[in-house]
């Protein structure tokens, strides 16, 4: 952290979008609904449900809106005692059918909902396989087929489903499966790993290898070649950060942290081998009781786990989500996208020196991409009443739009509050 970053020269506010229809505590999906080739902003509220340690939410309300603020349409009644963020909202944007146009997939009203993105126009609905199975969503490819298309459920902490996307079930699995699975082919054999919390399964479900030795549950899961091995590696934050081989042995453990709440692979430092993996520890959860408030701490490690820093945070604050930025500029490295940080420090990039770069001013939950399809990432910072669209330079929405379709990466369409994620190679999420 003692290396001396230029903070940027300028940072643009490229709309600030009134998003008061969609009622409050909702969650924000990003994709390109109606393929015109600019982003649409999807707000996800969940329902009512206020204790969901045990029992996740479902989905009480989605409302659209465009880059200009236009409120493209609305499914569902949005309720002012809506829950809040303490389990995953099950709400993904993706194009299931492979027929090149985006779905939101979501569970409402205890069935699964298939809506077109365009118009949000009920498709297709099915019943759930368990009262429970709407913790999260996650699309995977279980069955060989050229287009992702499988569809994996989970309960808060202990069983999964998996099924195809006429919503046969394919099998099902108990353990100590985390908060989100991911998934990525491994082995290259054309068919998803499930890592499903300590547990990495097959395509058919079977337990290839467990972590055995670990407390708690997994928070996040990272998948990429930290070491430039050639080879993939597994990262999981929890109670520890750890990194295993794809055989299950392990490779290295970092301790230098009391709960590893978040972590996020990158190429922070172009002086160092290899990937970079940021973390998020809760160094002190809530409140004691003894007037010692919740507090957090970013931290950095090299490719062999080893620490390169730790943010010293005078402040109070437990709750900071972190995720790696790619391509906030072109030609920048990786950055830390840190928000939800609490006692008064607003979100932010940092770079791997722990310097800040980029400071947003306005206070919220952020969720990041290409927005225009131009090669660089936005930032969109929101809370209850207004989403503001932050870039590095500036960009006028008022030109048309490309008429190209934007890709909806597997980032975008494996959203959860306890981001995880893969780097694939040099640079690419």
């Amino acid at each position: 952290m003692n290396q001396a970053t230029r903070p940027e020269k300028q940072l643009w506010q490229l709309a600030s979008i009134d998003i008061r229809a969609a009622g409050p505590r909702c969650k924000m999906l990003l994709g390109d609904l109606n393929g015109d080739g600019r982003a649409e902003l999807v707000l996800v509220q969940p329902d009512k449900r206020q204790d969901v340690r045990y029992i996740p939410h479902q989905v009480q309300c989605l409302t659209a809106y465009d880059l200009h603020g236009k409120l493209l349409w609305q499914q569902g009644e949005p309720d002012a005692g809506a829950g809040s963020h303490g389990s995953d909202y099950p709400a993904q944007i993706y194009d299931i059918d492979g027929d090149g146009k985006l779905e939101v997939l979501c569970v409402m009203n205890g069935k699964f909902y298939i809506l077109e993105g365009a118009t949000g126009r009920l498709k297709s609905v099915y019943d759930l396989p368990d009262p429970h199975a709407h913790d999260c969503i996650i699309i995977a490819n279980l069955t060989g087929s050229d287009h992702a298309s499988d569809i994996i459920l989970k309960d808060r902490y202990h069983r999964i489903w998996a099924l195809t996307r006429e919503f046969e079930l394919l099998w099902t699995h108990e353990g100590n499966i985390g908060h989100y699975p991911w998934v990525y082919d491994l082995n290259g054999d054309g068919y998803d790993e499930v890592m499903a919390g300590y547990d990495l399964l097959d395509h058919r479900g079977k337990v290839l290898w467990s972590c055995h030795d670990l407390e708690d549950h997994a928070d996040c899961i990272w998948v990429g070649d930290v070491d430039d091995d050639g080879l993939m590696e597994l990262v999981i934050g929890g109670s520890v950060t750890v990194m295993y081989d794809r055989e299950g042995n392990e490779r290295w453990r970092y301790d230098g942290s009391i709960e590893s709440q978040h972590i996020a692979l990158g190429r922070f430092r172009a002086d160092l081998p290899g990937l970079q993996i940021a973390g998020l520890d809760r160094m002190v959860r809530e409140d004691d009781g003894k007037g010692l408030k919740g507090k957090d701490a970013l931290f950095l490690l090299d490719c062999e786990g080893k620490e390169l820093w730790k943010e010293k945070r005078t402040t109070s604050g437990w709750l900071t989500i972190a995720e790696t930025l790619s391509n906030w500029r072109p030609g920048s490295p990786d950055y830390i996208l840190a928000y939800r940080r609490g006692g008064g420090v607003y979100p932010a990039l940092y770079d791997g020196y722990g310097n800040i770069v980029a400071k947003f001013q306005h206070e919220g939950y952020a969720v990041h991409g290409d927005l225009l399809g131009q090669g660089t990432e936005q930032v969109v910072i929101y809370d209850d009443e207004l989403a503001v669209v932050y870039s590095s330079h500036n960009i006028d929405l008022a030109l048309p739009t490309s008429g190209i379709p934007l890709i909806q990466s597997k980032r975008l369409y494996s959203s959860t509050l306890y981001p995880g994620g893969e780097v694939t190679g040099p640079g690419k999420k």
